[in-house]
């Protein structure tokens, strides 16, 4: 080995191998920058917002291939279906063919159970509701001592009891109680009151202003004065507390003889 090693033959068959295994090493990088498309990147498109039955077209043209990683996301504020987040994110340079994997609210909401909000407070209603993903509705009231207090909570009409199941992120209507339950007052006369004089008075007896007309003669409303009212002041003439009265103001001296 040592004689081969001083012949004059060996330089030139080292030679020959390391130029053999640099030629190798030279193909094998060439091969493995084309089969992984070394140097072609590109940029990430932004799916977020997009519904995946519509993907296909905001890809078209793009090499970039999607699979849905999760679907099992529920979202109030999101439609069913739309790509909530994307894996690599928006921008991303990556290289050519890669997977994006992709998170989708779910096309079917859950079902949660109605909470019992009978008695409880509109605020408190509400927050409740929004813990378990429901939205409120329309509010009505109904005569009734306890103020804002839930008295019955509906949904298309259906009065709604406690365990009955609805989807994620439908909404339900509130009725309340207005503070004031059948109490009934007699209406008060308001005649030649200004209105500083006459909302006093309907605050006394626990009845709201309604409509506060002024005519064409009214050029300070705080010396303007009632000359006609609905409902009319009369013997047996009741009023519910916590309803109104449409009151017409002048400052014309014959209105209001």
């Amino acid at each position: 080995m040592i004689d081969f090693i001083r012949s004059k033959t060996f330089p030139v068959h080292l030679a020959a191998a390391l130029l053999t295994v640099a030629l190798l090493l030279f193909v094998t990088y060439r091969w493995l920058n084309s089969y992984t498309n070394h140097g072609e990147m590109m940029e990430v498109p932004n799916l977020k917002g997009v519904k995946f039955v519509q993907v296909e077209k905001h890809i078209a043209g793009r090499d970039v291939r999607v699979m849905v990683n999760d679907s099992t996301v529920f979202m109030l504020d999101k439609a069913p279906g739309v790509i909530v987040e994307q894996d690599p994110a928006p921008g991303s340079k990556v290289k050519k063919g890669r997977m994006i994997y992709l998170t989708i609210t779910r096309t079917v909401p859950p079902q949660v159970k109605m909470p019992n909000l009978v008695d409880v407070s509109k605020r408190q209603a509400e927050a409740i509701l929004a813990s378990f993903g429901l939205k409120t509705g329309s509010i009505t009231y109904k005569p009734d001592l306890a103020k804002d207090a839930v008295l019955a909570v509906t949904y298309k009409g259906r009065e709604l009891k406690p365990g009955d199941e609805l989807a994620k992120g439908e909404v339900v209507d509130l009725v309340l109680g207005d503070g004031f339950g059948n109490t009934t007052v007699d209406v008060p006369l308001l005649m030649g009151l200004t209105l500083d004089e006459a909302l006093f008075v309907l605050q006394g007896s626990s009845i709201q202003a309604g409509a506060l007309l002024f005519d064409e003669t009214v050029r300070d409303s705080s010396m303007a004065r009632v000359y006609r009212q609905s409902p009319l002041a009369g013997d047996s003439v009741t009023i519910k507390q916590g309803e109104a009265i449409d009151l017409y103001f002048t400052q014309s001296p014959l209105k209001l003889n």
